[in-house]
Formats: C-alpha cells, sequence, structure tokens
C-alpha cells in the first residue's frame, strides 16, 4: 500500500469507530488539525521535484475528499441516532392546556383618539392633518403670535438647526393649531376641521412631557359664535365621560389667535378613591377654547365681516388619564407590560 492508501484506511477505520459527535469533532481535528495527519502527509510536498510533488499532491486531495464524505455521512447518522434518542425519551402530553398566549393591546392614547374622533365626527368635524416639522409663520405668526411673544422663545419651543426661508426659521409644532391656517387656506367656508397629532415644547415632569398629543377643533361658519362654543364642548364632554348630568364653567383667558378666550373647568367629586365627573363643587381645567381672532381669519383667507369662528383645544393626555386613572404622563411613553396589562384594550373588530 502507498503511503496516501495507508492514511486514507486509518482515517477511515477512526471514523468508523465514533460513537457520537462529540468523537466526530476530535477526529476531525486529528486528521485535518494544525498537526494532523492530513498536513504531516502535505509537509512532505516540500523536498519533491514537480513531477513528483503534482503525482502526489493529487493521490492527497482525492485521500481529503473521501475523508470528508465519510466525516458528513457519520455525522449525519449520528446526528439522526441522536435525535431519534432524544424524541423517544421525551413525553408530550396532548390533553394539557396550552400554553397562555400574549396578545397585543390597544394603546389608552389610541382608543380615547379614535374615541375623539368618532365624537367630532358625529358633530360634522372633518379630519385634518399637517406637518410636525413647521417654521414660525404657520406656527406663531398666522396665529396672531407677535415676534415678542414668550412662546417663541428657546424655553419653551424646539428650533430645528437648518437655514430658515421666507417664512422664518425651522421648529417642531408647539400645538396643532398651524393644521388649522393649513386647512383654511385650503377650502372655501362653511367648515369643520379639526386634527389630532404629536406636539413638542420643551417641558418634563409628571404633569408635562416634551411631546404629547393634542386635538384641535374650528369651526368656521356664518353667525356662530360663543353659545355654539359652549353648547359643543358641553356636550362633547358628555358623550366622552358618559355623563348626562356633566357641567362646565368657562373662565376668562387669553390666547393670542382666540378673541374672547376662556379657560373649561370641568366639576368633578372624588367617591371611594376614584373621580366622578358631572357633580361635586370641585373643578379642572381641561381644554382652552374661545371665538377666532379675526385677524387669524385674515391669515385663513376668511373674511371676518362675512364668517366667524370658534376654536377648542384639548390634551388628549389629561383626558385619558382623567378617564382612565393614569397618575403620571410620562408612563404613556415608558409603560411596560404590567402597564399595558392594566391600562391596555384588547381590540375589538
Amino acid at each position: 500500500m502507498t503511503e496516501t492508501e495507508k492514511l486514507l484506511a486509518s482515517c477511515l477505520s477512526e471514523i468508523e469507530k465514533c460513537d457520537s459527535l462529540k468523537k466526530i469533532e476530535a477526529i476531525k481535528n486529528v486528521i485535518f488539525g494544525k498537526n494532523g495527519k492530513i498536513t504531516q502527509v502535505m509537509d512532505k510536498l516540500r523536498g519533491l521535484d514537480q513531477e513528483d510533488k503534482r503525482k502526489l499532491g493529487a493521490e492527497i486531495n482525492s485521500v481529503k475528499n473521501e475523508i470528508t464524505r465519510q466525516l458528513n455521512l457519520k455525522y449525519s447518522r449520528l446526528e439522526l441516532k441522536e435525535l431519534n434518542k432524544k424524541l423517544g425519551s421525551e413525553f408530550v402530553d396532548v390533553s394539557a392546556p396550552a400554553r397562555p398566549r400574549s396578545f397585543g393591546k390597544i394603546h389608552p392614547l389610541t382608543k380615547v383618539s379614535e374615541e375623539i374622533a368618532d365624537i367630532l365626527s358625529y358633530y360634522g368635524f372633518v379630519c385634518a392633518d399637517g406637518p410636525d416639522l413647521e417654521n414660525e409663520y404657520y406656527n406663531f405668526t398666522a396665529l396672531n403670535m407677535p415676534d415678542h411673544h414668550p412662546a417663541r422663545t428657546m424655553h419653551d419651543t424646539f428650533y430645528i438647526n437648518t437655514p430658515s426661508d421666507e417664512k422664518g426659521r425651522h421648529l417642531l409644532r408647539t400645538h396643532t393649531s398651524p393644521v388649522q391656517i393649513h386647512s383654511m387656506l385650503a377650502n372655501t367656508p362653511p367648515y369643520r376641521f379639526f386634527s389630532i397629532g404629536r406636539v413638542y415644547r420643551s417641558d418634563s415632569d409628571a404633569t408635562h412631557t416634551p411631546m404629547f398629543t393634542q386635538v384641535e377643533g374650528i369651526m368656521v361658519e356664518k353667525n356662530v359664535g360663543f353659545a355654539h362654543l359652549k353648547w359643543l364642548i358641553t356636550n362633547f364632554l358628555k358623550k366622552f365621560f358618559a355623563a348626562k348630568d356633566l357641567s362646565i364653567r368657562l373662565r376668562p383667558s387669553f390666547f393670542p389667535f382666540t378673541e374672547p378666550s376662556a379657560e373649561v373647568d370641568l366639576n368633578y367629586e372624588v367617591k371611594n378613591g376614584e373621580m366622578a365627573f358631572g357633580r361635586g363643587d370641585k373643578w379642572l381645567e381641561v381644554c382652552g377654547c374661545g371665538v377666532v381672532h379675526p385677524n387669524v381669519l385674515r391669515y385663513g383667507n376668511v373674511d371676518p365681516e362675512k364668517y366667524q369662528g370658534i376654536a377648542f383645544g384639548f390634551g388628549v393626555e389629561r383626558l385619558t388619564s382623567l378617564k382612565y386613572g393614569v397618575p403620571d404622563l410620562r408612563e404613556y411613553f415608558e409603560s411596560g407590560d404590567r402597564w399595558k396589562s392594566t391600562f391596555g384594550f384588547h381590540h375589538v373588530s
């Protein structure tokens, strides 16, 4: 027998003796390792002439291919043998109850946003949308905010470090009110729009977050006024909180884009540790509202001599917290599995 034939016979004999996957891996190292049998034979090629080197090299390659083929066959047989052994030792109780499955849940902010949209749609409002990235004109100027207004300062607003254009610096919108201007410019009154979206302000504590969700509505029609606004907000809150006897009070306030302006308080009482709306002598602010300022109508290409407008705005997180008892607004963005199991809602198709 030649040296390569002896090598092949020796390796095949050792492969045949292997009875575990672990031993197969060990044999691979003995044969093909740095100091393995194949390496030792190949070292002899260095001292040979070209013809003998070509002949021995071909024999070595043929041996390597056959050894590799036999190793793979042996590995497959042992792998199947161990799998059958494992399956034979396992027991499956087909009568055991299935493992519980965790289903996704509707986030409370999503649920409340859908409820709000349904209520406003009932009163004839159409949903409008706008960009999160705005400029100073739509976010401030067109909403009757002069250059010196404190809301324009860096303390409240996230400005974007990009070159300014003809409409001012770019920023993350501080409210959804710019959607009103975009919608007014794209339509002819009368109309009713509402928008729900994220807004951004540089503020963060238990009752404020740097990003939150806001809903705003605007109605522009002939002969509409504050009485219509009060009726609309009252009935909206009655439907939202499912409270027939709910009452509100309006406190004079100031917003640059409405005149007159008011903040809306909702009456409630604490009963058995829970807030009950529609009764009691306690009051809680829930939204801001007012008659649209004539300057805002003009910016929206509406003649204030022919049409009037009313507008309102709610914080969606605040409404959600009041309805479902979420104590800290930051929990909406840091919710874990336990939080979602408490405040999440199953999807109903």
